[in-house]
């Protein structure tokens, strides 16, 4: 198995991961909303999760360790990725924006900070900034 088999695996694996966490903060409610699902199904393409994958995760979502970034750096580059998910149709629904909301405080965003958090971000991909652009802006948002 060559060195780039290894991290390709890895990288698939911590996307199973991150997307199944995802769908434990969806389910959480008890059910998968119309609008958690479409939202899903975008997620699950751009993190490349196979239809079979899909099917398995939301069946047992449980079954994958959670593994929140630990690192601030790393919570704001899945932020960037969530925020550019719900603009990507340059249409922000209320439903988008609560949900964008909710995995936020999943990734350790402190709820208290959650609506200004999300609305900067959700400013910063609007304005076409890149992952270095919109990590400086939302480390600086209060300045």
């Amino acid at each position: 198995m060559s060195i780039s088999d290894i991290y390709d695996n890895e990288f698939r694996k911590r996307n199973k991961d991150h997307f199944a966490s995802i769908v434990r903060v969806a389910i959480s409610d008890g059910e998968i909303s119309k609008d958690e699902q479409e939202f899903l199904n975008r997620l699950a393409d751009k993190l490349n999760i196979s239809k079979e994958d899909y099917k398995k995760i939301i069946k047992d979502y449980e079954s994958h360790p959670i593994n929140p970034p630990v690192s601030y750096d790393h919570r704001l580059e899945r932020l960037f990725d969530l925020a550019r998910m719900v603009m990507v149709d340059n249409i922000r629904s209320v439903h988008e924006v609560k949900l964008l909301r909710k995995f936020s405080v999943a990734l350790g965003f402190h709820a208290v900070n959650v609506k200004y958090i999300t609305e900067k971000a959700l400013e910063l991909v609007r304005q076409g900034c890149d992952l270095d652009e919109f990590i400086y802006g939302i480390k600086n948002m209060n300045q």
